[in-house]
């Protein structure tokens, strides 16, 4: 558990990949149809609070605040999310297969998107009803493993899968019954993965239950590594097992039901990226927790704007997380399975 040796070497690998976010985030507003340099950029952004004289046209900035800054902002935060969500899980469940959905949550969202969609719901109140029915389905999970006899972990995972499987079939029914001209294509794509349609109010809405999701996974990072000993081990050291894989689980299905509700269902990135942070920063989750944050911010900023650059058309973030994280996955296996 002594990482001293390590310690400076991983807060300098923290530093670079934070450095790595800035320059992806500059690189993010210069990309598309209306790029803003970076000089302008920060000019723009001045200006919001000091007396700065406009140099710029009214239509690039217009762009900046009502576009592409809110679509950045939130494809960090999701991605950030993402990972750090994965980590958690691949860590209480001590299964490097975890994912953020492992409990349910992206099934529940995704029912309760499509069913907010299907009764005619403003563009507002599809988030609220992802991030309430994701919660839901977690909190039925939750309920159902509390009856299961054995190894809570393995009830967990299996009234996870159970109660996944019932919301996936619920949003297939829901399309099935969804007007094809309308309803039924919106669902889809929801169902995809997008942050074309990001507003300052996703923002707003994804902010607390993020921060709230987050602090337990930050706090707590020193005890998952204890959790991941075993839990006879954990508790010979002096930790509450049930008390502090209570608070990683309900931190990671917070930030995991969140950002699913503002940016649809995107997959692998909270099964990749964790491992790729292993790769940089070791096991640690001292150091492992905030790498795969940062790790997943610049991953998904990076395959946002693929999903806006490479063709005329925006590409769903869910199809190219797979294309890349899918083959990349592989890589990681074959190359170094025992890392994972």
């Amino acid at each position: 558990m002594n990482d001293n040796p390590y310690g400076r070497r991983n807060a300098l690998a923290l530093l670079l990949l934070l450095c790595l976010l800035a320059g992806m985030v500059l690189v993010s507003f210069a990309l598309g149809r209306y790029p803003i340099p970076p000089g302008e950029l920060l000019s723009m952004l001045a200006s919001r609070f000091l007396p700065i004289r406009p140099t710029w046209p009214a239509q690039m900035e217009a762009v900046l605040f009502h576009v592409r800054l809110p679509r950045v902002v939130l494809a960090c935060m999701v991605g950030c999310c993402l990972s750090g969500a994965g980590a958690a899980f691949q860590g209480v469940f001590q299964n490097p297969m975890a994912s953020p959905d492992i409990l349910g949550a992206s099934s529940g969202a995704g029912f309760g998107a499509a069913l907010a969609i299907l009764l005619g719901m403003s563009s507002r109140m599809i988030p609220v009803s992802a991030f309430l029915f994701s919660l839901l389905s977690v909190a039925l999970v939750w309920l159902v493993s509390a009856r299961v006899r054995g190894k809570r972990i393995l009830g967990l995972i299996l009234t996870g899968m159970m109660v996944s499987s019932l919301f996936s079939a619920g949003t297939s029914f829901l399309k099935l019954v969804a007007d094809p001209a309308d309803q039924l294509p919106a669902i889809t794509y929801w169902l995809m993965g997008s942050l074309s349609g990001a507003k300052g109010e996703d923002i707003r809405f994804a902010l607390l239950p993020m921060a709230l999701g987050m602090l337990p996974l930050l706090a707590l990072r020193w005890q998952i590594n204890l959790l991941t000993l075993g839990e006879d081990e954990a508790r010979t050291m002096g930790v509450h097992v049930g008390r502090v894989r209570t608070a990683v689980l309900l931190g990671a299905t917070l930030l995991t039901a969140a950002s699913v509700a503002v940016s649809g269902v995107i997959g692998w990135v909270g099964l990749v990226v964790p491992h790729l942070a292993r790769r940089v920063v070791g096991n640690n989750f001292r150091y492992l927790m905030p790498a795969s944050m940062l790790l997943g911010a610049i991953f998904l900023l990076l395959v946002d704007n693929l999903s806006r650059n490479l063709l005329a058309t925006e590409i769903p973030l869910g199809i190219l997380t797979a294309f890349v994280g899918a083959p990349f996955f592989l890589y990681l296996i074959t190359r170094g399975g025992e890392g994972l």
